[in-house]
This record gives structure tokens, sequence and C-alpha cells, in this order.
């Protein structure tokens, strides 16, 4: 549950956006407060989804799997992968 933002808030937004006849967007995630949480690579690639389909008009890549800051940074240095050794096919 949001820590911040009770969640019957948001829902009287929807409502009145229903209610308005407005278009919108929305997207739960459980399990976590009022950020991400493990689904912070998952919200990254849906935020880019996002602008790549409305502000740049063109397809993303579907299902793309973001890879951690640390892997991408260990592959920049040269160096194995924190996130999982064992994968540096990036």
């Amino acid at each position: 549950m949001d820590d911040n933002v009770p969640p019957n808030n948001t829902l009287l937004v929807v409502d009145a956006l229903i209610k308005a006849n407005k278009d919108f967007d929305l997207l739960l995630i459980p399990n976590v407060a009022h950020g991400y949480g493990a689904a912070s690579q998952y919200m990254t690639r849906r935020r880019w989804d996002y602008f790549v389909r409305y502000l740049a008009g063109a397809i993303p890549p579907n299902e793309y799997e973001m890879k951690p800051f640390s892997a991408i940074s260990a592959m920049m240095r040269g160096g194995p992968s924190d996130a999982d050794p064992a994968d540096d096919s990036f």
C-alpha cells in the first residue's frame, strides 16, 4: 500500500477523469510503498515505451528487458557484472 497517497485518492482522480470523458493511462504496481521497488526496471521500460509511442510516434521494442545499472556499469568497465556474473550478453 502506498504510504504517501492513499489508493482511494487515486481512484477519485480516475473517477473524475472518466466522468469528464478524458483518456488516461494507469499502471498499478502491487506490494510497494510510494516508489517502484523491485519493479523499477519494469516501470522505466514502460515509461520509455510510452514516450516512444506517444511523443516520438514510433513503436517501442516488444517487452524489452532492462538491465540493472550495475550490469551496464560493469560492462562499460570491461569487468563481470555484479548483478548476473554468468550473463555478459548485453
